[in-house]
Formats: C-alpha cells, structure tokens, sequence
C-alpha cells in the first residue's frame, strides 16, 4: 500500500520542483492539504482552469501520486520529456472514451496511490464549473478509492502577472474526504451519473 513513506526519488524530485516554481513565481496558499490521506487508494478531484493545474496537484500531494495529463504534453520538448521520465502522469486522449487510461488509472489505485484528476475533462474558458464526465465515478466505484475534492483558483491569472513582474496569488482549498456510497461496485449507467453528479457538487 502506497504511503508517504514510500515515494520514489523521481517522484519526490518532481514534487520539490513543483513547489520551488510556485513558491517562487507565485504567492502560493495551500488550506487543508493535511486532510488528503496518508494511504490508500485516493482520488484527489479538482477543477481545471489552466495548465498549470497538474503542478498545483502534484505540489499538493505527500504521496505517490499519478496525475491525469492531456496527451498533447507528452511529445512537448522538455516538459514532456521531464513528465515521461518522472511515470508520474496518466496520458489521456481528449474528447473520447480512453481505455487505456482507464486501465493505468484503475491500477494506479490499486497500489494505493492518489489520482489527480479533472473531472470536468478539459479546461473551463469561462472559470465556471462544467458538466463533469463520469470517468471519475467509474473509477470510485470500481476502486472504493477516498474522494478528495480540491479547488484551486487565481493560477489562470498567474502568467500574466508574472509577465508583469508580479507574483499572481494561487490559492487551493482541500476539501473533506468521503467515500461514494456502496462502493466498491460495478455500477450501472444510471449509477454512474448520479455518482458524477453528486462528486460535483462537492
């Protein structure tokens, strides 16, 4: 079972680099990041308003982590290269159902691992909450896994000030864990969505 205590040195070195950057570029605030568990299966849920989003969950997290990452970064010179070396991100292909990701991201939770995901599945243009998919519910359900909602605003608008010389405020409320209810479970369609529905409103 994955812990804090058992965090590969690749892992820990991208970690430490996330938090250099926003620690330095930005004026970062984290509330609440001692309520993510210190093992088991979790998923760590968040909004998406821009690409830094994986770096912030990264940065958050204590713990063997794999995030949720638009398949579009990993042929990009050096991020890419340093993501791939890293095996901390889950490659996704946008706009379609993606097996294979699936698959990686049920067995990341079965070692125990925290999954950072977007349950939205793409960037919101207008910073408001879209429909979620309902990858994320499959996942609990299958997995038991703890549900971590997170929300992280203000890194929208942390380029820009830092093209101004200033350091953009980002700041990530952790929410209380819970757990669907009667999972783990192989749930229907209609399951599904209102399982969607219900980690959407958290």
């Amino acid at each position: 079972m994955a812990s804090k205590n058992n965090i590969p040195g690749r892992v820990r070195f991208l970690q430490f680099l996330a938090r250099l950057v926003l620690l330095l570029f930005t004026r970062f605030e984290v509330h609440g990041a001692e309520k993510i568990p210190s093992s088991g299966p979790t998923l760590l849920t968040m909004n998406h308003l821009h690409f830094l989003d994986p770096v912030i969950g990264i940065s958050i997290v204590n713990r063997h982590s794999k995030m949720f990452t638009a398949d579009k970064w990993e042929t990009r010179p050096v991020i890419g290269h340093m993501i791939r070396w890293s095996q901390q991100a889950i490659f996704v292909a946008r706009g379609e159902v993606d097996r294979k990701a699936l698959v990686k991201a049920l067995e990341a939770l079965k070692e125990g691992l925290v999954l950072g995901i977007a349950p939205e599945g793409t960037r919101s243009k207008t910073g408001t909450l879209q429909k979620g998919h309902e990858g994320v519910s499959y996942l609990a359900s299958r997995t038991g896994a703890v549900i971590v909602p997170a929300v992280a605003y203000g890194q929208e608008k942390a380029v820009k000030s830092l093209l101004r010389l200033r350091r953009g405020r980002i700041v990530v409320n952790v929410g209380d864990p819970y757990v669907l209810p009667g999972t783990p479970n192989k749930a229907k369609t209609d399951q599904l969505a209102r399982y969607t529905d219900e980690i959407m409103m958290r």
